[in-house]
C-alpha cells in the first residue's frame, strides 16, 4: 500500500478541506507538478488552474484562482485566493 500524504486547502475564509491522499497535483507557476509522500521541501507560487486529489481511486478536484503551496514529505499546504468545487463548476 502506498503510503499517504496530509493535504490542507485553505482559502482566505476557512479551511476547506483537510485530508490524508495518495497524490496532489498543482497548477505551480512552471506548470503542474505532483506532490506523492516524500516529495522534497518545496514552496510554489501557484496559478489558475485545477487541484486534483487522488485518494484510493478516488478523484476530487477544486478550481483554485492562485495562490500558494508548501510542500514537505508529509505534508502539502496550499493556501488559495478563492476555491470552487468542481462539481459546482459543472
Amino acid at each position: 500500500m502506498a503510503e499517504k500524504i496530509a493535504f490542507d486547502l485553505v482559502s482566505p475564509e476557512r479551511l476547506l478541506l483537510s485530508k490524508s491522499v495518495d497524490m496532489v497535483t498543482v497548477p505551480g507557476a512552471e506548470g503542474y507538478m505532483g506532490v506523492l509522500a516524500g516529495h522534497a521541501p518545496l514552496v510554489s507560487t501557484l496559478r489558475a488552474g485545477m487541484i486534483d486529489m487522488l485518494d484510493d481511486g478516488q478523484d476530487t478536484r477544486f478550481f483554485i484562482r492562485g495562490g500558494f503551496a508548501e510542500i514537505s514529505p508529509t505534508k502539502i499546504t496550499v493556501l488559495a485566493e478563492e476555491a470552487i468545487p468542481f462539481t459546482e463548476l459543472q
